[in-house]
């Protein structure tokens, strides 16, 4: 398959200035390196190319010196480090290539919040843009495919998601060993790094834990009794999970009422496809009992999706009483609140709790099925 036009293209490109760094985040095998050798052709000029994970790489930008980082990039205004997390202070080294060498361009990509990042912040305030990319979203399929084939591909993606090489394999047997070696030996390779091998079961357990009750609400102290963790432990864990873009967390939405329900999470995978394989099923949807979990986690993440490549800023919430009364996404927009509620069944209908409606009678509430489930994750949508 002829490669795909992602939606955070424009975004890179509109970023890439003189001195300033663009930083490019995602998961590992998303398609970061596959968006940049795009995207480089299209600049029309020379570049420098490093890997952060080549221990070349970091012999040479080894001396953090305005003398050796000017010698590294010779005539080059243009410079491109992939995975540049594993870069001993790549952050100052950085600045000090756009403080003190006229012109320079950079874009750097990494895999980790918790090493890029916090590297990155603080030595480039003001003089950086993140982004982050995703799996395939369905709005970089759509301009692919024909209505009638995104109904057919829906089922495809519920179970096994978005990444970009799941395109090139065509038999579910591939897709199902591609995303069981995700799971084995590349998702988790920055978590393990930073906490070491021996967490790996543990770990896997609470990935597990997670997949297992998506869409349910969590408490740390619960699951932590269950995995023989203490609490702190499990947040410290979910934590690292979230900033290598494994799983995203949904805080409990209030303004107004005493029993509303705000202290616990619920938390979603970024990809369906990794969620199924974590807990080794990928059966088709006549043999599963897990629908609405399915549905559920594909709408969160393809609005996520959505979101970040649309400049959508949103504040997202699930909203539940104690009297058991629920939504399922609540968003915060331009000072207004609209509320979502996610049905698998096709023509399902729904009404707003009565206690959202007494509490928020301004807000608007939509219910998202397979009949409309497009308007909510295009970037149509509102």
């Amino acid at each position: 398959m002829e490669y795909i036009n992602r939606s955070l293209e424009r975004h890179v490109l509109n970023a890439l200035k003189p001195n300033k760094v663009v930083i490019l985040l995602g998961a590992r095998r998303v398609g970061k390196t596959e968006l940049i050798n795009h995207i480089l052709p299209q600049l029309g000029e020379d570049f420098l190319l490093l890997n952060g994970e080549n221990v070349d790489t970091i012999d040479r930008l080894h001396r953090r010196s305005i003398d050796n980082l000017k010698s590294v990039l010779g005539n080059y205004k243009l410079l491109v480090i992939d995975e540049a997390q594993a870069i001993p202070d790549i952050g100052l080294k950085l600045k000090l290539m756009v403080d003190h060498i006229e012109g320079l361009r950079i874009l750097v990509t990494g895999s980790s919040v918790f090493d890029l990042d916090n590297q990155l912040g603080e030595p480039l305030v003001g003089r950086k843009t993140t982004l982050t990319l995703f799996p395939l979203a369905q709005m970089e399929f759509a301009p692919l495919e024909q209505r009638v084939q995104t109904s057919t591909n829906l089922t495809k993606r519920l179970i096994y998601g978005g990444y970009p090489e799941l395109e090139h394999l065509t038999t579910p047997e591939e897709k199902q060993e591609y995303l069981t070696e995700q799971v084995s030996s590349y998702l988790l390779k920055d978590v393990l790094a930073f906490e070491g091998i021996r967490k790996r079961s543990k770990i896997v357990s609470l990935l597990r834990m997670l997949a297992f009750r998506v869409g349910s609400e969590i408490s740390m102290e619960s699951m932590g009794n269950d995995l023989g963790l203490n609490k702190n432990t499990v947040d410290r864990y979910l934590d690292m999970l979230s900033k290598v873009f494994i799983i995203q967390n949904l805080r409990g939405f209030s303004r107004n009422l005493d029993n509303e329900i705000t202290k616990k999470s619920k938390w979603y995978f970024y990809d369906n496809g990794i969620r199924n394989a974590l807990i080794n099923n990928f059966n088709g949807l006549d043999l599963r009992d897990d629908h609405g979990q399915l549905w559920e986690n594909y709408l969160v993440a393809e609005r996520l999706k959505r979101q970040q490549y649309t400049r959508l800023h949103t504040n997202n919430y699930f909203w539940r009483t104690h009297t058991q009364q629920e939504i399922d996404w609540v968003e915060e927009r331009g000072g207004q609140i609209h509320a979502y509620e996610f049905k698998w069944k096709k023509g399902a209908k729904a009404k707003a709790p009565s206690s959202w409606v007494r509490a928020y009678p301004d807000a608007t509430f939509s219910v998202v099925t397979p009949d409309n489930y497009l308007d909510f994750i295009l970037p149509t949508a509102t």
